[in-house]
């Protein structure tokens, strides 16, 4: 009799071995089809801030300038930043040689102006409507890396920034992703 119940005890155990799933086996095949989705996944998040600009033809002025300032590392740093980025048509608005002399000769006047550009957090434009709505009529104060603010408003449907000189900058395209922050397009380099 108990070699009965342990033969049916045996059965049943191999039964139910033989009705359980297989476990998966990975092959080299396996692995490296994980590597290529992981490599692709990786290929479609955003550069950092630095890498966004350098892949925009529009921001070549931009790029030269940080780098003339030293300011490429940082700004390809943890974050997150927002940065309000002039185009080249902004700089080239700036008056004569102001740029040139800029990018050889005063290249810390030149991070303290690239640096009012950048906010030391994450400012997607809705976040940033909605603060200078609820600001009301002077609109919102924006504190920038090199210590000084931009007033932000909204004109027409448009956000506008006015720096420390009373000049404005009409923010152009907004919400340009990156992997440490994002960037905001302006059509006017903003003076501290």
């Amino acid at each position: 009799m108990k070699t009965l119940h342990i033969l049916t005890a045996s059965a049943a155990a191999l039964a139910l071995v033989a009705c359980a799933e297989p476990a998966e086996d990975t092959t080299m095949e396996d692995d490296t089809m994980m590597a290529d989705e992981m490599a692709n996944a990786e290929a479609d998040m955003p550069g950092t801030i630095v890498e966004v600009a350098q892949g925009n033809p529009d921001f070549s002025t931009l790029v030269s300038a940080v780098t003339a300032a030293d300011l490429g590392e940082t700004l390809s740093g943890d974050g997150p930043f927002t940065v309000f980025a002039p185009t080249n048509a902004a700089f080239d608005a700036l008056p004569a040689g102001t740029l040139e002399t800029l990018t050889t000769e005063d290249t810390e006047q030149l991070g303290n102006i690239l640096t009012y550009h950048v906010v030391p957090s994450e400012v997607m434009v809705s976040d940033l409507t909605a603060a200078i709505e609820s600001a009301g009529e002077g609109g919102y104060t924006i504190e920038t890396v090199n210590g000084g603010t931009l007033t932000a408003t909204v004109e027409g449907g448009n956000v506008i920034l006015t720096d420390a000189q009373g000049n404005t900058a009409t923010v152009t395209a907004t919400d340009v992703d990156a992997s440490n922050g994002v960037i905001h397009v302006i059509d006017t380099v903003l003076m501290p």
